[in-house]
């Protein structure tokens, strides 16, 4: 018998960037374990048809919102996408990234404005609009990456938004949670989705973390899922403001 501490069953949870790559697969994962999925996007039409698709096939309880975070008249299409739900906003997930792949010297203040509004603010905005919409004992999860805290090539603008992302993260974990809202983060690892196709010498940078993973693989986006799935649970309860790697151990000091 499944502990019903680690049940979503009847839970409302937003899940951000929620149509592609990890997102899809939180999305997915949440909706078969019997949650409402609010699933936002703002480009790529196909893949967000494609989820819809597989979710009225598998008749999940999942809803696409078309949203651009970053614009404000955009927010109200998220604000009454949730306020449909019964029970209030049980777990948000914010998914939603972006990011310019490029040595310093080629970046401008454009690529930091834009992978900050989206990585940052975004969530700062969309936690504040929402925040009334909780259901206490209500879950928030940031999703980062490891290059939050360590470097990696052409990664400088993507890291820094990810470290003011979990910053952000562990100060609302400790004001939210006398509201009875969990605020927490996932750093996952190397997960071969598209967006490792802007990345340098991603195939063979790949590669290498496959083969430093104690696991002997890369990280799934499933893997990933799953993680978000405990910290969403009731079974996370106590957990509150950590950052949970998820990379097979790939990150050990060894």
């Amino acid at each position: 018998m499944t502990n019903p501490l680690y049940s979503l069953q009847g839970k409302n949870v937003l899940v951000t960037g929620g149509t592609r790559g990890i997102g899809r697969a939180i999305s997915l994962h949440f909706a078969r374990a019997g949650a409402t999925v609010v699933s936002n996007y703002v480009r790529g039409q196909k893949a967000a048809d494609s989820l819809l698709a597989l979710a009225k096939q598998e008749q999940l309880q999942l809803i696409l919102c078309r949203a651009d975070l970053t614009i404000e008249n955009s927010l109200h299409n998220l604000e009454q996408s949730v306020a449909g739900l019964e029970g209030g906003l049980h777990g948000l997930v914010h998914c939603a990234a972006t990011g310019v792949h490029k040595p310093f010297n080629e970046l401008t203040l454009r690529h930091y404005d834009w992978t900050f509004s989206l990585n940052v603010r975004s969530f700062f905005d969309v936690v504040n609009r929402l925040l009334p919409r909780f259901s206490p004992g209500g879950s928030i999860v940031a999703v980062s990456s490891q290059g939050a805290s360590r470097v990696v090539p052409a990664y400088s603008i993507v890291g820094a938004s990810k470290g003011a992302l979990e910053a952000l993260a562990r100060h609302l974990a400790v004001e939210l949670a006398p509201r009875g809202i969990r605020v927490n983060i996932i750093a996952p690892g190397a997960v071969a989705t598209e967006a490792w196709a802007s990345m340098p010498d991603a195939q063979t940078r790949l590669t290498e973390l496959a083969n430093r993973s104690p696991l002997g693989r890369l990280v799934t986006v499933e893997d990933v899922a799953q993680a978000a799935s405990f910290l969403c649970s009731d079974a996370a309860r106590a957990i509150i403001g950590q950052t949970l790697i998820v990379d097979g151990g790939a990150g050990l000091p060894v």
